[in-house]
This record gives structure tokens, sequence and C-alpha cells, in this order.
């Protein structure tokens, strides 16, 4: 596979960065530590949006405005999250005007949901396509050209083709996505023309990986990792769509040229989804170690 590592590598790995994301899609929060429970990262994507006109929860893949949003948790134990709005500013995701103020900043009427049970089938069923024929959809959604291919979504959960996310998250797929430092500086490398920035591939935990080359996480696949007292089992790659292309700022335009060369040249993936299989605390600096 593009990116794994070499037959034998190894380095000392850590944890370099944690990223806590309050609402779904919308930019989130680097932490110092982080309680990790069976379904990720605790306080990670407790809210989200969803779409008053085609229905359904909704991400950045389709409202692509989101990213240029930021939100924040609580600073005290049963607080409000914070969203930051691109003017800077500031609305409780609880406040009864919040969905106008996200509606009007992403020019697309919105309300903002809180994650409900895993029962409550109908909140997380997918709402109306916004392309009549499939393929156009798919290709809209992954950033794909038409002479592009659409990435295997075999390994991913079968659920998500009926749901928006696993019911009881506001996960795309899984509850984490691992990615590393070697990641970060191949696709900079790559790419010296745009802005490399962690934010736009939405990582839960970075991985320093030192001097190894190209994408080492991919060689984890099938893996069982312990991350501080924290072990998860690496899942699959992360097929990557349109999101890693959107404006963030001013500091990070929209660039098409990033998921190019991912579909070009990296099979379509970069990082790598993972299951927790043991809960506990992950904290920066952390080790990382290949556990199975």
């Amino acid at each position: 596979m593009p990116g794994a590592p070499a037959t034998g590598y190894t380095v000392p790995m850590h944890v370099d960065q944690i990223w806590r994301y309050p609402v779904k899609s919308m930019i989130g929060e680097r932490v110092e530590a982080a309680d990790v429970g069976p379904t990720g990262i605790v306080g990670d994507r407790v809210w989200a949006v969803r779409d008053q006109v085609r229905g359904g929860i909704r991400g950045a893949k389709v409202l692509g405005g989101l990213m240029r949003l930021a939100a924040r948790a609580p600073e005290g134990p049963g607080g409000p999250v914070v969203i930051t709005l691109p003017d800077g500013t500031e609305v409780r995701a609880d406040d009864p005007d919040a969905a106008r103020l996200v509606s009007a900043a992403i020019d697309h009427e919105v309300t903002l949901e809180p994650l409900r049970p895993a029962e409550d089938r109908e909140h997380y069923r997918r709402g109306a396509p916004y392309h009549d024929d499939l393929m156009e959809e798919l290709r809209s959604i992954f950033g794909r050209t038409e002479d592009e291919p659409l990435p295997d979504l075999t390994a991913l959960p079968p659920e998500i083709l009926e749901y928006e996310s696993p019911p009881g998250t506001y996960h795309d797929a899984y509850p984490l996505m691992l990615m590393t430092t070697s990641a970060l500086r191949s696709l900079r490398e790559a790419l010296p023309g745009s802005v490399v920035d962690v934010r736009r591939f939405r990582p839960s935990v970075l991985v320093d990986t030192g001097d190894a080359p190209g994408h080492p996480e991919m060689g984890w696949v099938g893996r069982r990792l312990r991350i501080g007292s924290v072990e998860v089992e690496v899942r699959t790659p992360c097929p990557r769509c349109v999101m890693v292309t959107r404006e963030i700022d001013a500091e990070v335009p929209e660039d098409r040229a990033i998921l190019r060369h991912i579909v070009r040249d990296l099979d379509q993936n970069v990082g790598v989804y993972a299951d927790v299989v043991r809960t506990g605390t992950v904290r920066t600096g952390d080790p990382v170690t290949v556990v199975g």
C-alpha cells in the first residue's frame, strides 16, 4: 500500500497532538489530555447541524462553510459548548439564537442538534441527496473529478449507507482517526505550493513518528496500538473527501491540489480509523506502541 513503512523500520513514537471536535465538522480544539471512552474522546462530536432544507444530520462534505467555524468544549462540567463564528462572535450551542447565527454564517438553514441515543434511529437517518444522479452526488461528497475513482467504502461500517453516522455517534465511521507527523511532513514535501495544515485532516491523535518516511500509519491497519492507558485497534485507512480542500480562514484557503495528490499518489487515503479496545486517558507525550 502506498505510504506503508519499510519492512523492519521501527522508531520510538509518542503522542504529539490530541484534538477534540465538540461540533461535527467545525474546527476543534487541541487539548493536553483527554479521556477516551468506548465511542472515542469524551466531549468529541456531541453536537451537529441538521439541514433544514433537505433534512438529515450534515457535515462539511456538503456544507463546506462549517469548517470556517470553530467549537470548544465547556470550561466546567456540564457547561455549554461554545461556537466561534468567522467574524469572531461566540455563541453557546444551546443558545436559542445559535441556529440563526450558524445558518447565516454558512448561508444555509440549519439547526443545532445534541447527540441522541442510538435507539433514536430516525435522528441519524440520511436526508435527501443534493443531486438526482447518485454518481454526481458521490463525486461531490468525495470531491472527485469524473476521471478519478471513488473510494472503496466496503471496509467502513455498513450502517453508514442508511445513516449519516453510526447511530449514537456523530462520527463519520469509527470513533478515532490517527495520523502521523511523518504523513504531514510528506504531504508538505509533495505539495510545496499548498498550506498543509493539520486542521484540514481532523485527526483525533497526531502521533510523532520521528523521521519515519512516508505514511507509516498505513502499516498499523489490522494491528493494536497502546496510546497512554488506551488500547485501540486500527481498522482501515481513512478515505479522504472534499473536506481536506475546504477554506478554514484567510491563512488556510480552499485548495483542490491537496485532494488531487491524495487520490493520485496515496491510494485516496491519509490517516487511519480505529476502534477503542480499552478505555483510559491519553496525554500529550504519552508513548505509542504497537502491541498486537
